[in-house]
């Protein structure tokens, strides 16, 4: 399948295949029926200690009415996830406490976009177009896996609780 075509004949979020952490293949159908806010991350940013912190709150608040944060490294911004996928999946699990999946590492913006990450520009546009613009920049996805919102890097998790709350049907 090639990444020109994932942009166009993808409907949902639920129709991807991703790499985990270690490479292995994760059908993001599993997801359905599930909640998600799906993240760029990187371990040495300014925006790092607060973001990660308030997805393991909102997780941690969260999970067991429905909803998962999906996590995917990004080394695209200033070079500020330079290890490997395991090793940004170390570092959220043990200084952040992070329980949700932290993908493989992803390009999200170029000609090598990942195609999830292509799918979701092409459903919420951002400020002066399309292109991700730094890390933590977050899409909200309902249970049937449509894209419902973006948000920009300064828009701290904790800021979306309601829309999440929203979409789990709490509002």
């Amino acid at each position: 399948m090639g990444a020109s075509q994932s942009s166009t004949s993808e409907k949902t979020v639920h129709e991807f295949t991703v790499k985990d952490a270690r490479g292995k293949d994760v059908n993001l159908s599993t997801y359905k029926g599930k909640v998600l806010l799906i993240v760029n991350v990187a371990s040495k940013c300014g925006f790092t200690n607060s973001n990660y912190t308030q997805l393991t709150e909102l997780y941690q608040r969260y999970k067991d009415k429905g909803l998962e944060i999906l996590a995917f490294p990004c080394n695209q911004f200033l070079k500020q996830e330079p290890g490997t996928g395991q090793e940004a999946e170390q570092f959220a699990c043990t200084r952040f406490k992070a329980e949700y999946p932290i993908f493989g590492k992803v390009r999200v913006n170029g000609a090598d976009t990942a195609p999830l990450y292509r799918f979701l520009k092409q459903k919420k546009g951002g400020f002066l177009g399309s292109s991700i613009k730094w890390n933590f920049t977050k899409f909200l996805v309902d249970k049937e896996g449509n894209v419902l919102q973006r948000y920009g890097t300064t828009t701290t998790p904790l800021a979306i609780e309601n829309d999440i709350k929203k979409a789990l049907g709490e509002a």
